[in-house]
């Protein structure tokens, strides 16, 4: 009888659960070692690192289609019978080969087997506990990442601009590193990178990723997406609060944001001929909206006109030139414009509003830090005295609940502490757009910016019998109510009616006069109560009350 060829099979798993199990070189050795002693043939020896949890691995099956092809039965060996299959295809595909005699041994040091009946049952038995583990193993890391994920611990190798540590089992930023990715952050938002110069610049900086490689346009859009620098952890689509530090500003991420949906839109053909207003006005007798076309003047020259496109019939508007669609749109700006002096002034007053709320925000906090240690303090006396029998249970847990909602209350405080709404950034854009009105009212010959401005302070912009109707958005119309009020004031019936016209023009002595005039300040929003105003300007509420 010939003595039975054997195939030496060793696998080790290349998924972390289990990174702890014997090396493929220290199984080869040890089986040597067991061929030898038991005089077994090894005529083949195959080796793979890859889970055998699901069925597929290429080396494993090369093997059996060697044994199927084979002329006379052989013999496997290997570490253990989980080390041949962890799921219940290849574990079954070894039995029957066993069944049809096209494997007539299975040699295990640590587990014994017989091509017998109870030695079937056996190694079935060894195949179904390997895969009960598997799927064990599996649900229990799933249930600790759940659980991570619900303490918002970040689980995986840190992003760029991050550090794993080990001790707290979470991220947290690296000094240097996350300075970078600020930066980083800050001039994509800016719009002085894209992709293809971002990656640049970080590999002129030496800057690479966690494998070593340089970073590539692809792997900028996956960063520069990531809301792990916000400190929020995604997973599965859904959304979780990090307990790690963010290293970007809300706001700067939305920016970035902002600039990638832009860069993925399709690419807009070049327009012949650039009319900046074209888009921005509604003819008010039809609907429809408001085109622009050259026309010849009569005397020579060629001009740029605005009309009604009328798209749904006849209509009796006619044109306007652009430079009065300008006059009239700064004429707008007018009624909002503030001077050079009073944005200073009132930019000013913020900043110490500011430096205000942060003193008050320390004070408030230390008092809140000596009423949870006086609490805490008493909570301990109660328990020492409770201990040492001075006072009953009844009146130990009636105190101590007591202080535990004390406690609770104070906890609430300080998270609560800091999150009232950001007014300052709002009220600081509202201050400067109506002090940039007054600039682009005043000398500004870039039509673009004028429709930008336009567009963000008002809304139902008709034109209609060559006149431009508009109604300021309610931030922008205290101002407009304001400028009115003070025209009435300075007994100017010019003024006045220049404001109600739509077409204004301030008159410098009236500007000079409240200017230097310490009571008009800050009288830009004063004069209009709370009540008057909606929702939407949150900023001025605030702006209102603080002068009181």
């Amino acid at each position: 009888m010939k003595p039975t060829k054997y195939f030496l099979y060793a696998r080790k798993s290349s998924e972390p659960e289990e990174r702890q199990a014997m090396s493929i070189e220290a199984q080869i050795f040890e089986l040597t070692e067991f061929a030898g002693r038991e005089k077994l043939q090894i005529v083949e020896t195959f080796t793979e690192s890859k889970s055998a949890k699901s069925p597929g691995r290429a080396v494993f099956n090369k093997m059996i289609e060697k044994v199927y092809a084979s002329k006379e039965p052989i013999g496997i060996l290997a570490w253990h019978p989980d080390r041949l299959a962890r799921n219940s295809v290849d574990g079954g595909q070894i039995i029957y080969l066993i069944d049809i005699q096209k494997i007539c041994a299975l040699k295990f040091p640590t587990f014994w087997f017989e091509p017998t009946p109870q030695g079937l049952y056996m190694l079935q038995m060894a195949f179904g506990q390997s895969k009960y583990y598997s799927d064990n193993l599996s649900e229990n890391v799933k249930r600790g990442n759940r659980q991570k994920i619900r303490r918002g611990e970040y689980s995986g190798p840190a992003p760029m601009g991050y550090v794993n540590n080990f001790k707290t089992k979470n991220i947290e930023p690296d000094p240097l590193k996350a300075r970078i990715v600020q930066q980083f952050f800050n001039e994509y938002a800016e719009g002085k990178l894209n992709l293809h110069s971002a990656a640049h610049r970080l590999n002129f900086l030496g800057v690479v990723n966690g494998n070593g490689t340089p970073f590539t346009p692809t792997m900028i859009y996956r960063m520069l997406t990531n809301v792990v620098y916000i400190g929020v952890l995604r997973r599965k689509g859904e959304c979780y609060p990090g307990s790690f530090e963010p290293i970007i500003e809300r706001s700067v991420f939305e920016m970035v944001q902002e600039r990638l949906r832009e860069g993925s839109k399709p690419r807009k053909t070049k327009k012949l001929h650039d009319f900046p207003f074209r888009g921005s006005l509604t003819c008010g007798e039809c609907g429809c909206s408001i085109t622009a076309q050259f026309a010849k003047g009569r005397h020579g020259g060629i001009y740029r006109y605005y009309r009604c496109s009328k798209k749904k019939g006849k209509c009796s508007q006619s044109y306007l030139l652009e430079s009065k669609v300008a006059g009239q749109i700064k004429g707008y700006f007018e009624q909002v414009s503030i001077s050079d002096d009073w944005a200073e002034k009132m930019l000013a007053q913020i900043e110490q509003w500011i430096r205000e709320d942060k003193q008050d925000a320390s004070a408030f906090s230390q008092k809140l830090e000596l009423q949870a240690t006086e609490v805490e303090s008493k909570l301990n006396r109660l328990v020492n005295a409770y201990l040492d029998g001075d006072i009953e249970k009844g009146i130990y847990l009636t105190r101590k609940e007591a202080l535990i909602k004390t406690k609770t209350d104070l906890y609430n405080q300080k998270s609560d502490f800091g999150k009232k709404p950001n007014w300052v950034e709002p009220l600081k854009d509202w201050v400067k757009t109506i002090h940039h009105a007054g600039k682009l009212a005043n000398s500004s010959d870039d039509f673009s910016e004028i429709k930008s401005l336009f567009e963000k302070i008002g809304s139902k912009r008709l034109l209609l019998d060559k006149k431009i109707a508009f109604e300021f958005l309610p931030a922008y119309g205290i101002a407009c109510k304001h400028k009115a009020l003070q025209a009435k004031q300075t007994k100017s019936p010019a003024s006045a009616g220049q404001l109600s016209s739509g077409v204004h023009h301030v008159n410098p002595a009236w500007r000079r006069g409240r200017d230097s005039n310490p009571r008009y300040k800050f009288k830009l929003v004063q004069r209009f109560s709370k009540p008057a105003l909606s929702a939407t300007q949150a900023p001025l509420r605030v702006f209102l009350g603080r002068q009181k």
